[in-house]
């Protein structure tokens, strides 16, 4: 008899557990791995399907960053490729670090940075939609960029619900 309280008890903490880990905002959510280094002409892409039209969603980059990473900053170029053949294009331009050096984010040896892309999105045309996200990191007074850009271990996109 006491063998089943245990079980009933470790299963309703096990549920309550799951309950309050379940993220009932997300409509999509997918990381991409980068590697050692991120290549200035590596895109990653992320694809899904039109969620519903008649709703509006917050739209985010996540990064992942290692203490490899040498910058303040983060200056991306975020591509959404629509169904219909639209493509709207952003530079973007995100603080990765407080000014005493202090990284921002979440987490111990790895950082990640939930970063705002679009508000209220909508998504008026059925079909498969594609999000392509390359870095554009650059040194002063070096016009070529960052060919290998360390320290970024992963990257995601994620849509959520207002």
């Amino acid at each position: 008899m006491q063998t089943q309280n245990k079980i009933a008890f470790f299963s309703c903490i096990l549920s309550v557990i799951l309950f309050i880990s379940c993220d009932g905002n997300r409509i999509f959510d997918e990381y991409a791995t980068v590697g050692k280094t991120w290549d200035k002409d590596t895109s990653l892409t992320f694809k899904f399907q039109q969620p519903d039209s008649t709703n509006s969603y917050d739209l985010f980059v996540n990064v992942r960053n290692t203490n490899e990473y040498e910058f303040r900053n983060l200056f991306l170029i975020v591509n959404m490729n629509f169904p219909n053949g639209n493509v709207v294009s952003d530079t973007l331009e995100y603080e990765m670090a407080a000014p005493n050096g202090e990284w921002l984010g979440t987490g111990m040896t790895t950082k990640e940075s939930k970063l705002w892309y679009k508000e209220n999105k909508r998504f008026p045309y059925e079909g498969t939609y594609e999000v392509t996200i390359q870095q554009a990191m650059r040194k002063i007074n070096e016009p070529n960029g960052v060919q290998s850009l360390k320290g970024i271990s992963e990257v995601g996109f994620r849509i959520e619900k207002k």
